[in-house]
């Protein structure tokens, strides 16, 4: 995990609400548009990453997060043809929730978080 410079007692309420809502808007996904999972915490994070290094930070975690997690649930959606997709797919959904939960958390507390088995798209 890169290393910021920045203390969580200097973060401001802003700065924490805007890390947490780029997790946090993932789940939109429950609205069925596909990829919005994608697209909305993306736009959170263009439009807000030159405003601080902590909102950049969880913006990149989530888009990269998100990106891989829509791969992933390509790729079950395709095995569902041989049977073990569905269930993947479904582990795939929990898991996603819990770590979108958590990182959300973990933002809104000013903590940085890092998704585990995440591809690094935006560096």
């Amino acid at each position: 995990m890169e290393q910021i410079i920045e203390n969580r007692s200097e973060l401001d309420k802003n700065e924490k609400t805007w890390g947490m809502l780029c997790h946090l808007s993932a789940l939109t996904i429950i609205f069925g548009i596909p990829f919005l999972n994608v697209v909305a915490p993306l736009v959170i994070w263009l439009l807000k990453k030159n405003e601080s290094a902590f909102i950049d930070y969880h913006g990149k975690q989530s888009v990269n997060f998100q990106i891989t997690v829509s791969i992933i649930a390509l790729i079950c959606v395709l095995l569902s043809m041989v049977v073990i997709g569905l269930p993947l797919l479904i582990a795939v959904i929990v898991a996603s929730a819990v770590y979108v939960i958590t990182a959300t958390i973990k933002a809104n507390n000013g903590e940085y978080f890092a998704y585990k088995f995440c591809v690094k798209f935006i560096k």
